[in-house]
């Protein structure tokens, strides 16, 4: 590369350093390389790294913003485009790639001319080769986790065999269940999994159409990859699986013998991970049936609507759910449990109430919490220690740094044994017992005395990890004779020093480096004894920083320490492998270990959430999803609450059976519809996670599922219009929901026309209320649907057992300046006109828009007398909506037109001749006119 080239981040970019013939091998080479436009290539150049091609382009567009950054390598008629890439901008873009984006694959390259080859690869699900890189200095905050998908047809049903592998917590687990053509249980599992990485049969049956299935994972932002159909196959899966699952193979072949399709799937995933090639997992895993309807069930729209994940573009951590309750201070542990809990709420009320009961304990004890969050501090992220005492470049680092982490499970204990409230029967029993039965003698006592014996811990506090003389006799016998040879290089110092006449140390400096034991002296020293120097003693260089010189005598010592060093470094290195592969052995306890404390630190830091917010959070009561309600008294947003400058405004949410069920929300755009349904859907989720929730008391009945319909998201880029993919999503709901489900609607029908939207939306309510039955909130600009709150009582409508009701947001127009307010107050009763042209004042639109916008909506609403029906008993400023009409006027006049149609229907016209014929139907006509006069709804009708 010529010239100075620096990055947007004021970094210089390194200079690519081939010669011609260096060059074009390379070329010969890249241009033989497979076709994967998925794969980012980089190829180490040991100080620095290049990309090429399509590759290089990638690079500076997306993590340099210039094209500038690119370079060509080779002759304009075949050469390429390069770019290079420095060692911390590797790490970036490797972390980008594995850990952010979900379109990407990262290889690595190495070697040299035209000799490369690929000597690490990985994947958004698959990132074990580059964990180093990723997690040195970095949180790992999520287990990327890898499914495999296998759709098969049988007796006119489609069903999906699936299987998953955590590589994180080595776990496998199968799952099979039949699937509608939308793939909705595909994607609530990959919801609830934390799929990062998908992999499906490149050739699937011909019936079954694909489509839909790759919109489901990429509504997931997973990566999607297709491998052959020879792939997916069982054949010696058992006998596989017996060499990397922990314990018997006998209950292994059992639980195969359950699936038809699943076991298919992981085999295409055990040849994909390549699991059985690593040594280091065998009986190392763990395998399970994942059961689909054991949480609570959320799709990606779920996810985003409610704000469970943390997004790039988060001005602040509490923008989302995650972000607001990660209080955990494990490293790393906490999060990757808190990020599985918040995508797996409980159906299990005992369950959610073990956990609320902790959070309890934790939250009304502050020396518990505080005790709690002082030790949990000091553990280090367990899991990936463990994972790295499985590697074959292991060292002593991981094992000490697991015996200090563990040894404060003594402490942890103390805290947790001083509790004596209502709950220290669940303490003991859930916590207690468990970190007992693990630090017994035989099982942690064995690993402390293993490292407090192999290791010497005294020389932690230099940062050096070194194995105890005493351990090994072999390295007893070269410690002893190391010391000797230091203590006659240290004599030799004072002696030369005496002999220079300079002070040792701060004159003469004795170091160690590339050249063996040297001494160095400054330049301006070194003019002093310059003769001496030259005559007696041996100079190796003369830089800035002084003058290095040997004498013959340290040269021979310093050779002695040097052999003897290395004797002892590859003793130590076999001590220390030994010790590695024993300290392996209790992975088991170290598992436990984790497990435990990363739920004490979730849940502590629940507590830590509830109490520290400026309204405490309170414990809300669960009852199963057949009775009880969900009534929220003075409910907030937990996420918009945390705002800074913002002072929320509390509500109430009463979804009562046969009452409330189903609620349509009506009220101006801004005035808080969004939110308010938003945030009775995040309650829920809370409490069903097992926390506490902020509102003043609250009552949840538990719900097997969250649908929610917020905001139509444009997909232009996948060919899916506003309004498509608002039906497609209102398609899940109306198909996977049940009357143990919770629905939350927003604004639905407003992608196309006014009268098509108002239809579909009056249809989809209906279909809730009727076949659905599940608690609803409805928010609409739509006033007419309020009109159904009126056919709860409705012989044809049998709704009374659900109960539909009417709220509005409040808005105040005063009637002097015409100015609108928001009151952002939920209330009884529906809505009655619009303040779209309040809201675009608010805008600052031109006056002369507004003036021609309200004489063009006054020539279309209707200012008559047309009654207009409203629970609400209050005059409200503003105009009434043409054909908004009481419920009763509707049922009267809609029987009275299907009477008159079934009249004229009925007619023998082919009996009849043509003057007699129009004789009737006049008659009919005329009667139908008469009984139209007191029917506003009829005389519009006609």
């Amino acid at each position: 590369m010529e010239g100075d080239d620096f990055t947007p981040e004021g970094g210089k970019l390194p200079e690519l350093k081939l010669d011609a013939r260096q060059a074009q091998g390379f070329i010969s080479f890249f241009k033989k390389l497979p076709q994967d436009p998925r794969a980012v290539r980089l190829f180490d150049r040991r100080d620095y790294y290049t990309a090429h091609g399509e590759n290089a382009t990638f690079i500076a567009r997306t993590y340099y913003h210039t094209m500038s950054a690119l370079r060509q390598l080779g002759s304009s008629s075949d050469g390429i485009s390069s770019a290079s890439v420095s060692k911390a901008m590797f790490e970036t873009i490797a972390r980008n790639i594995l850990l952010e984006r979900t379109d990407r694959t990262l290889e690595l390259y190495e070697g040299s001319g035209s000799s490369w080859r690929l000597t690490k690869s990985g994947t958004p699900g698959n990132i074990g080769s580059f964990e180093d890189i990723l997690f040195a200095n970095n949180d790992m905050q999520d287990s990327p986790v890898i499914v495999a998908l296998f759709p098969v047809f049988r007796e006119s049903q489609l069903y999906v065999g699936l299987s998953f592998l955590d590589m994180t917590n080595r776990k496998l687990g199968l799952a099979e269940f039949p699937e509608d053509s939308r793939f909705t249980n595909v994607e609530s599992a990959l919801v609830a999994l934390g799929c990062k990485e998908c992999l499906i049969p490149a050739d699937c049956e011909k019936s079954i159409d694909l489509d839909p299935l790759q919109n489901a994972i990429r509504n997931c932002n997973v990566l999607l990859t297709e491998r052959k159909k020879a792939d997916f196959k069982s054949r010696d899966l058992a006998q596989d699986l017996g060499r990397i699952i922990r314990g018997s193979v006998e209950p292994v072949s059992d639980l195969l013998s359950q699936f038809d399709y699943a076991v298919v799937a992981l085999g295409a995933l055990l040849s994909y991970a390549e699991l059985l090639a690593d040594d280091t997992n065998y009986g190392n895993y763990t395998i399970e049936k994942y059961n689909l309807n054991c949480y609570m069930r959320l799709d990606s729209a779920a996810v985003r609507a409610l704000n469970i994940a943390e997004g790039k573009t988060d001005m602040n951590k509490n923008f989302s759910l995650f972000g607001l309750m990660n209080r955990t201070c494990t490293v790393g542990m906490g999060k990757r449990l808190l990020n599985r809990w918040l995508k797996q709420p409980l159906l299990d009320v005992n369950e959610i109430n073990n956990r609320l009961d902790m959070v309890q304990a934790i939250v009304e004890n502050p020396e518990l919490r505080q005790g709690l969050r002082q030790q949990l501090k000091r553990i280090s992220d367990i899991d990936r220690l463990t994972h790295s005492l499985r590697k074959k470049s292991a060292n002593l680092q991981p094992v000490v740094k697991l015996y200090q982490s563990c040894s404060r499970v003594s402490y942890i204990k103390g805290i947790l044994q001083q509790y004596n409230g209502q709950f220290s029967t669940l303490i003991r029993t859930k916590f207690l017992d468990p970190l007992e039965a693990w630090m017994t003698e035989n099982r942690f006592g064995r690993f402390a005395s293993l490292v407090e014996t192999a290791i010497d811990l005294d020389q932690l506090d230099n940062g050096e990890y070194r194995i105890s003389p005493l351990y090994s006799s072999d390295l007893a016998v070269l410690k002893d004779e190391l010391s000797v040879v230091e203590d006659h290089i240290n004599n030799l110092h004072m002696h030369t020093a005496s002999d220079l006449d300079l002070s040792v140390d701060k004159h003469l400096k004795l170091e160690k480096g590339p050249f063996g034991h040297v001494f160095r002296i400054s330049k301006k020293e070194e003019q002093k004894v310059r003769k001496k120097l030259t005559s007696n003693y041996i100079i190796i260089e003369t830089r800035k920083d002084g003058v290095k010189f040997t004498s013959p005598k340290l040269k021979k010592l310093g050779d002695q320490y040097q052999a003897l060093f290395s004797e002892y470094t590859s003793c130590q290195k076999k001590v220390v492998d030994d010790v590695v592969n024993v300290s392996g052995t209790f992975s088991e306890v170290f598992e436990n270990f984790a497990v435990v404390l990363s739920e004490l630190d979730v849940l502590q830091s629940f507590a830590d959430l509830a109490t520290s917010c400026p309204v405490p959070y309170v414990r809300p009561d669960i009852t199963a999803s057949d009775e009880g309600d969900i009534i929220l008294q003075s409910s907030r947003h937990p996420c918009l609450e945390a705002q800074d400058s913002v002072n929320f405004i509390p509500n109430d949410c009463t979804l009562v059976r046969g009452k409330s069920w189903f609620q349509i929300i009506t009220g101006p755009n801004m005035g808080g519809k969004s939110t308010f349904i938003r945030q009775v859907g995040v309650n829920v989720l809370m409490a069903q996670v097992g926390s506490f929730v902020p509102c003043d008391q609250a009552s949840i009945s538990v719900r097997d599922c969250i649908f929610a319909r917020v905001g139509a998201g444009d997909c232009q880029l996948r060919g899916v219009s506003t309004f498509m993919q608002e039906m497609l999503e209102t398609a899940s709901i109306l198909k996977g929901a049940t009357d143990k489900s919770l629905i939350i609607i927003d604004e639905l029908g407003r992608g196309t026309s006014t009268y098509d939207g108002f239809g579909l939306a009056w249809a989809i309510c209906e279909h809730l209320v009727e076949v659905t039955r599940a608690p609803t909130l409805f928010a609409t600009h739509f006033h007419e649907l309020t009109a159904l709150a009126h056919r709860n009582d409705d012989e044809h409508l049998h709704v009374s057992d659900v109960g539909i009701s009417n709220y509005h947001v409040g808005a105040h127009i005063d009637p002097s300046s015409r100015k609108l307010t928001m009151l952002y107050k939920v209330e009884p009763g529906a809505c009655d006109q619009s303040f779209g042209i309040h809201v675009a004042e608010f805008a600052n639109f031109p006056e002369a828009v507004v003036a021609l916008a309200k004489s063009k909506a006054a020539e279309l609403e209707d200012f008559s007398t047309t009654p207009t029906f409203s629970e609400d008993s209050k005059d409200e400023v503003g105009s009434k909506r043409k054909r908004v009409f009481s419920p009763d006027d509707v049922t009267r006049g809609a029987a009275r037109a299907r009477l008159f149609l079934d009249e004229m229907a009925a007619l023998p016209i082919h009996e009849m001749d043509g003057s007699k014929t129009m004789e009737i139907a006049s008659k009919l006509k005329a009667d139908l006119l008469k009984d139209a006069a007191d029917n506003p709804w009829l005389q519009q009708f006609l």
